[in-house]
């Protein structure tokens, strides 16, 4: 199957249809040019096979193949020594997991999380239903963060100016800078953290001690991706620095400006539950009502993707419209904007929607907009009664006041010579620090004599450190994290450190004048100081068994404005020449400290479907006007500084703006993530970190493949996302089965598939459409889940990489600013499987209790069976992609699912290893498995429950219920082959107002291709 290539595709483009969903601009032109690269499955393989004679030599070969695989069968494999345990401890069951709780700190938040262990081996993640964070769920980088413990990559050595030293010299050495250091009163000591060092209670302890025993000393905090405006503008608005928590199952009305609160930010997974929880139709009382979303951004967004109205603005415009809907709602103060935004009519909706919910609405901005708009969001909130739906917690403070600075500080002092060591925990700065610090121009040893590096990686900033040491990884030490209410976990060591690192409770201990003494009794030191419920060792033991230490909780604060009136806009600089550049994370591998992680490299991302990449995103008007096509070099130039990169249409990007996504082109991230992608960094400045203008772009002549994987696996123009309004839904409620209801269950090419008699279970899946966001952490727990390798960037070029669960992003509506749909797509699981029949050796073959099974050491690769499947969900090993040479890598795999060979196909099985599990444990406790017991690994992942598995033969479980709703429809149910995973139909719930507006591109609301 062709990878898309748009170099290719001509530039004159025939418009031969216009479908009402689609995937591509390319698709929505109807380029009758790009149907042709869409026709052959397996691209750059010529037809040779056509003809008589290549038929004849095939099957020749075929043939002497087979009879070589049964003599391979025979062969004697070579002698391995397995060694028993001599005393097997007494919890310790082979065969069975133990599930550890603890936390992991994930860009800024903390997530809860239960760690499956096989025999001292960590394997897989799953959430804490306990925790507040994680509700039971994760993110993909929680999911990603165990391949990154058993990463090869990782530092493994203490290194002296580039050479192998000892734990035990530089331990010497930090001794001898320490007495050093207390003879000045620590005058010219530095340390600087990541941000989220303030969320371990332990480790801010830590460094307020060493603060204390060097009073002349400094802390400096930094995070590409902070918070710094959400609690500047709490600041502003409240007079203290303050945690906004979001309820959005409390709100019936959400404006998002510019936040992505679905996809980022201390809570995004508590928000998409509580979200997602009002996305059900409900009977439409005060309760049960369904929500609705607007959102307004420059770039196309998880949380825009899933508003039911959306209008693409630049970053800088947000501000505008924030101030025009609080003159709309007659705040005190609030003058009306000059000039007007062309968004009047928008707004003014907004404005009265909000004004009909009051005390059950609820305004969000988000921290790439200045402090000014989270002013005018906490007024709106305030002037409106939504108190309900937001709650303030105390902030995180790093460090006492007047201790803590930024990393504009700490090169300023650099600069002017007020440091002579600096001690770098966990941080990157030389490659993630704002271009205009030039932080690596500091690294020298006339303007730092002593620097060291503490971190997982020997990364861009180790490489110019005298002194490096290897961090453990959070699954290796203990250690403590806060969530955003307050909430403490007891990080636990679930395997000893790998690679001999150290905590960084155990590195600062050193500077104390305590040596060697161990991180745990660094932990429970200072929690002893803290008052536990009850006896402490009970309540430590309790804690560490829950996964949350009780009453540690904090009260949500009762807050007061400041000041009811609207503050006047900041005065207007000269306008901005050129284009707005807009910086934010990618949304793989965040701000570059997962950029080692092949999982998360090759993840594609949700919105732009990119898979190694990153490129210039830029909207379709903005890309005509400048004459630029896909792939195209461009050269970004800003502020003095250039980029080259190439470039992506975005349909819904801002017209006027240019998105550049951080966290790739890395130096020295390891072997996968060196040279991905471009470094965005070298055009972020301080004072602009997330947006600004002056933007200039030009084209190089050059084209740069991007690996984009929407158009691997093509369905033929069929109906697949079925969408309505919730009107529309209340009026006719079986719309998704109505326009093949006729064609299906009848005649069948497919025989029958009787269940077994002594079949108990009916296993089958619903994805509610409406829940999905978007988010991929099922696509990463799938693969953590099924040993699913990474194939690397020219292999998803060639269109074969091995998700098993792919989410599937479809437009509708005109390309400027189109809605967007998300549909996971994994195994169908079907009754009449098209693949079971076509197998030559019966390597698909069908359970009784409704599974499609792979059997590998049956399959010779003829793939006949991916060719006939309409749904396109079988992977084949094109080559040996399981990593087996890295013993580290090993240790990850999960020893209850199959480690798969070159040329044998695989795909989704339903987590057949956990019904198994389930169905063992049922025996022994003599009764049947429970309905809803088994959750697969999507399943458990999923921040909004989309995804639900479950028996079918319970009319109460939970899948049975879903399948019973009238949204609930079958994918391609006109071919009759009876998936087991079908789907509830997507519905929005738009404005009447805004809605008649825009149903003038087509007839109707229900989606098809």
């Amino acid at each position: 199957m062709p990878s898309r290539q748009s170099e290719e595709i001509p530039a004159g483009t025939s418009r031969t249809r216009r479908p009402a969903l689609w995937r591509s601009l390319e698709e929505l032109a109807g380029d009758e040019s790009f149907g042709a690269l869409l026709e052959h499955e397996f691209a750059g393989v010529e037809m040779q096979w056509l003809d008589e004679a290549s038929r004849r030599r095939f099957l020749k070969l075929m043939g002497a193949s087979l009879a070589l695989s049964g003599i391979a069968g025979c062969a004697v494999k070579p002698e391995e020594k397995i060694v028993p345990y001599v005393q097997q401890p007494e919890e310790v069951v082979t065969g069975r997991p133990l599930f550890f709780a603890t936390a992991l700190a994930a860009q800024g938040s903390t997530i809860g999380v239960l760690v499956e262990s096989h025999q001292g081996r960590p394997i897989k993640i799953e959430g804490n239903p306990a925790h507040p964070a994680s509700l039971g769920s994760t993110d993909m980088l929680t999911q990603a963060s165990i391949l990154q413990l058993y990463d090869p990559d990782r530092s493994q050595v203490v290194l002296n100016r580039g050479r192998v030293d000892t734990w035990d010299r530089f331990l010497a050495a930090a001794l001898e800078l320490r007495t050093k250091q207390l003879g000045t009163k620590g005058r010219g000591l530095r340390i600087l953290t990541r941000g989220d060092a303030s969320l371990s209670p332990t480790l801010s302890a830590q460094i307020r001690k060493v603060l204390d025993a060097f009073p002349e000393s400094r802390w400096h905090s930094y995070d590409p991706a902070g918070q710094e405006s959400v609690l500047e503008g709490t600041l502003k608005a409240f007079g203290e620095a303050l945690q906004p928590v979001y309820h959005f199952d409390k709100a019936d009305v959400i404006l998002a400006l510019d936040s992505d609160f679905l996809g980022s930010g201390p809570a995004s997974l508590r928000y998409g539950r509580e979200f997602a929880s009002r996305r059900e139709p409900g009977t439409g009382d005060a309760k049960t009502k369904m929500n609705r979303l607007y959102a307004v951004e420059a770039t196309p967004s998880l949380t825009g993707s899933a508003a039911d109205h959306r209008i693409a603005v630049a970053s800088r415009e947000v501000e505008v419209i924030a101030r025009e809907l609080a003159h709309a709602l007659k705040l005190p103060g609030a003058a009306a904007v000059q000039p007007p935004s062309k968004h009047g009519a928008w707004v003014a909706a907004v404005a009265k929607d909000l004004e009909a919910h009051r005390g059950r609405g609820l305004v969000v901005a988000g921290e790439t907009q200045p402090a000014a708009v989270h002013v005018l969001a906490h007024l709106i909130n305030d002037a409106l009664g939504n108190r309900d739906a937001v709650s303030f917690y105390p902030a995180h403070q790093p460090g006492p006041e007047g201790r803590v600075g930024s990393l504009p500080d700490l090169v300023g002092d650099i600069n002017l010579g007020k440091v002579d060591t600096l001690l770098i925990l966990g941080a990157n700065p030389v490659y993630d620090a704002p271009a205009d610090l030039e932080f690596a121009a500091a690294m020298t040893d006339a303007k730092v004599p002593v620097r060291i590096h503490f971190g997982l990686y020997e990364d861009e900033t180790a490489e110019l450190c005298h002194w490096h040491v290897p961090a453990s990884h959070p699954l290796e030490s203990w250690g403590d994290l806060v969530a955003f209410d307050g909430t403490a976990t007891i990080q636990q060591p679930l395997i000893a450190p790998l690679y001999q690192g150290h905590s960084a409770l155990e590195v600062l201990s050193i500077f104390l004048g305590e040596p060697g003494r161990p991180g745990r009794d660094i932990l429970l030191a200072n929690w002893r100081g803290r008052n536990l419920l009850g006896d402490f060792d009970t309540a430590w033991k309790d804690a560490l068994r829950r996964g949350i230490v009780p009453g540690t909780a904090a009260a949500a604060k009762a807050v007061t404005l400041k000041s009811k009136d609207v503050p006047p806009p900041a005065p207007a600089g000269p306008e901005p020449q050129g284009l707005e550049i807009v910086f934010r994370p990618d949304p793989a591998v965040g701000d570059g400290t997962f950029a080692n992680n092949g999982w998360l490299q090759e993840l594609p991302r949700p919105l732009t479907r990119f898979a190694w990449d990153n490129a210039a995103l830029i909207s379709p008007a903005q890309a005509e006007k400048l004459g630029i096509a896909n792939e195209d070099v461009l050269v970004l130039r800003y502020r003095g500084r250039s980029l080259a990169v190439p470039a992506w249409i975005m349909p819904g990007q801002a017209e006027g703006t240019v998105t550049v996504t951080f966290g790739q082109g890395r130096t020295r991230a390891g072997h996968v993530g060196n040279g991905v992608g471009v470094n965005a960094y070298a055009l972020r400045t301080s004072d602009a970190p997330w947006h600004g203008g002056g933007l200039e772009v030009s084209r190089t002549g050059e084209k740069r493949r991007i690996a984009v994987v929407q158009h691997h696996y093509q369905m033929e123009g069929r109906e697949l996302v079925k969408v309505g309004t919730l009107e529309e839904y209340r009026e006719h409620p079986g719309f998704a089965k109505e326009e093949h209801a006729a064609e299906a269950h009848g005649e069948s090419l497919y025989p029958d598939r009787p269940r077994g008699l002594d079949a108990e279970n009916a296993w089958g899946m619903a994805i509610d459409l409406n829940k999905c966001i978007g988010c991929n952490a099922c696509v990463v727990a799938c693969q953590a889940e099924n040993n699913i390798p990474v194939v690397g960037r020219e292999e998803v070029l060639r269109s074969r990489e091995m998700h098993w669960l792919r989410i599937d992003r479809y437009y509708d509506g005109d390309e400027q600013d189109p809605k967007t749909y998300f549909q996971p797509v994994t195994c169908m699981h079907c009754e009449k499987a098209p693949c079971e029949p076509v197998c030559p050796v019966g390597a698909t073959t069908h359970s009784d209790e409704g599974l499609n099974e792979m059997t590998y050491n049956r399959c010779v690769g003829t793939r006949y069976c991916s060719n006939n499947c309409p749904y396109k969900v079988r992977r084949f090993n094109f080559f040996h992609y399981a990593d087996l040479k890295a013993s580290s890598l090993k240790m990850q795999q999960n020893p209850d699912v199959t480690v798969r060979f070159r040329g044998v196909m695989e795909k989704c099985t339903y987590c057949v290893q956990r019904i198994n599990e389930a169905r063992i444990v049922a025996k022994i406790e003599g009764r049947p498995v429970g309905g809803d017991e088994v959750m697969t690994a999507c399943q458990s992942s999923c921040p909004s429950q989309a995804i639900v598995f479950g028996n079918l033969m319970d009319p109460q479980s939970a899948v049975s219920k879903l399948k019973s709703s009238p949204r609930n429809y079958a994918l391609l149910e006109e071919l009759n082959t009876l998936p087991r995973t079908t789907y509830l139909a997507k519905l929005r719930n738009p404005n009447p107002e805004l809605e008649a507006g825009h149903k003038d591109h087509t007839e109707s609301s229900h989606g098809n291709i």
